[in-house]
């Protein structure tokens, strides 16, 4: 199977530095000190003109994996319906309630955005049972993806939780591995847990902005070139 590095996006030069060095698919967001929140719309735009790669964007209004109040999802409802008129592969969202998946907010927002697909994000990784919110999201045909790190505890641990994760979620959904992520853990991770899409933000940047170098880097660990 085809390996996959996604990579985190805040800007035009940050989308065409991920191109030149072999990315393949761009998370666009605002905010990466606060995880990620929507971009502006404009962004999206500029960034779909100059590079040919799948886009998928942020629907995050706040810092949180809970929706404040009314005007808060009236924003992300305005977002996915804009967004579902432009180019884009799908969006990253993701809302809890209660420590399980926010089945309600989910559903409704992605009916806003029906021709999109969708990635769950790191709000996974604060659900009470893994197994039980994954078959949560599987009632959602749109979400394909699951973005987690394989949550606390040392490399052995997070294979683990990763392997299990994709056995439950397969077929319908890919396990996306993201977050302290390094290049020393890719390759147990894609050889023990076979895992085939990873998702990287900080390790790509120098200077708070991506470097083809770094993610070409990551890309060649990725497939065993390294």
């Amino acid at each position: 199977m085809r390996m996959i590095l996604e990579v985190i996006a805040c800007s035009v030069r940050d989308a065409v530095a991920a191109a030149e060095g072999g990315a393949g698919r761009l998370e666009i967001i605002s905010r990466l000190d606060l995880g990620g929140l929507t971009p502006d719309p404009d962004l999206v735009e500029a960034i779909l003109k100059v590079v040919q790669l799948p886009v998928r964007v942020m629907l995050r209004e706040s810092p949180g994996y809970t929706i404040a109040d009314r005007a808060e999802r009236r924003r992300l409802l305005d977002a996915a319906r804009r967004f579902a008129q432009m180019q884009v592969d799908g969006l990253v969202l993701g809302f809890l309630r209660n420590g399980d998946v926010d089945g309600d907010s989910l559903g409704e927002i992605l009916a806003a955005a029906p021709s999109l697909r969708a990635t769950f994000h790191r709000a996974f990784e604060d659900v009470r049972d893994p197994a039980q919110a994954i078959a949560a999201l599987k009632r959602f045909p749109q979400i394909d993806r699951i973005l987690t790190g394989g949550g606390p505890g040392d490399l052995l641990e997070k294979v683990k939780r990763l392997s299990f994760c994709a056995r439950c979620a397969a077929p319908e959904i890919v396990i996306l591995a993201g977050g302290g992520i390094t290049l020393e853990s890719i390759p147990r991770l894609r050889d023990e847990a076979e895992i085939r899409e990873f998702h990287t933000g900080r390790a790509a940047r120098i200077r708070d902005e991506v470097d083809a170098d770094c993610v070409r880097e990551i890309v060649e660990v990725l497939n065993g070139k390294r």
